[in-house]
C-alpha cells in the first residue's frame, strides 16, 4: 500500500488549487492534462492515454500510450495505474468541463472509489467534490453562506445525516429523483454528512482559481 496521493490531471477545466504532490506523491498527466499542467510550467511525472488532446508533444516526462480505441477513459486509465501502484489517495484535477460526457464519467468514477473504501476528491474551478460510502465524512469550517450539496447516486441512500450546515437532515433518505440535499449551506463551522447505507456525492462551492 502507498500511503502518498495520486494527483491527476485531466483535459477539463483546470485549476491549480491544491496541487502540491509531496515525496510520496505522484503527478499523472492525463491526455490533454498535460497541456493544463505546461501552461503552470508543472511537470508530471508521467503522461498517460491515447495522446489525443494533447497540444504540445510531453518532453521531460515518461509516456504511457495507449489506443484511441479503447473500453476506459484516459482518466479511469490513470485511475487504475496509479491503484495498481498502491495508491489509495486521489485528487483528480480537469475532470468537469468540456465534454459533459467525460465530466459523468469522472463523478461515475470518484463515486466507484468511494465504494471500494478509497478517498478521492475531484477539485474543479468552482466546486470541490467527495464521495462517501456507507459512512462519515467532517469538514473543516468554510465561509458561511457558501453552498454546500449532497446527492444520492446509484440509487438510494438510506440513514442520511447532515449536521452543522443551514439546513440540517436526521436520518433522512435521499433517493436521485428527489435531490433534497441540494442547495445546502456553510454556517461558518465545522460539519458532518454520513450515510448508513448507500452512496454520496457532496459538492462545496469555492471561489474560482
Amino acid at each position: 500500500m502507498n500511503h502518498g496521493t495520486a494527483y491527476i490531471v485531466g483535459a477539463g477545466d483546470f485549476t491549480p488549487r491544491g496541487l502540491l504532490p509531496g515525496r510520496k506523491d505522484i503527478l499523472i498527466a492525463a491526455d490533454g492534462g498535460f497541456d493544463s499542467l505546461q501552461a503552470y510550467g508543472i511537470l508530471p511525472q508521467i503522461v498517460l492515454g491515447d495522446m489525443d488532446s494533447i497540444i504540445r508533444a510531453p518532453r521531460g516526462a515518461a509516456r504511457l500510450r495507449f489506443p484511441a480505441k479503447k473500453d476506459m477513459t484516459d482518466m479511469a486509465l490513470a485511475v487504475r495505474f496509479a491503484r495498481a501502484r498502491g495508491y489509495r489517495r486521489f485528487k483528480l484535477y480537469g475532470a468537469t468541463g468540456g465534454r459533459l460526457d467525460h465530466t459523468l464519467a469522472n463523478f461515475q468514477t470518484l463515486a466507484g472509489l468511494a465504494r471500494e473504501g478509497l478517498h478521492v476528491a475531484i477539485i474543479a474551478p468552482g466546486i470541490v467534490a467527495y464521495a462517501l460510502a456507507d459512512g462519515q465524512m467532517r469538514f473543516p469550517p468554510v465561509k458561511a453562506g457558501t453552498l454546500v450539496s449532497v446527492f444520492a447516486v446509484g440509487g438510494e441512500a438510506e440513514g442520511v445525516t447532515i449536521k452543522g450546515t443551514k439546513y440540517e437532515l436526521q436520518d433522512a433518505r435521499l433517493t436521485p429523483f428527489a435531490p433534497l440535499g441540494v442547495s445546502n449551506e456553510a454556517v461558518g463551522f465545522p460539519f458532518a454528512v454520513s450515510a448508513r447505507q448507500g452512496t454520496l456525492i457532496i459538492t462545496i462551492g469555492v471561489s474560482p482559481g
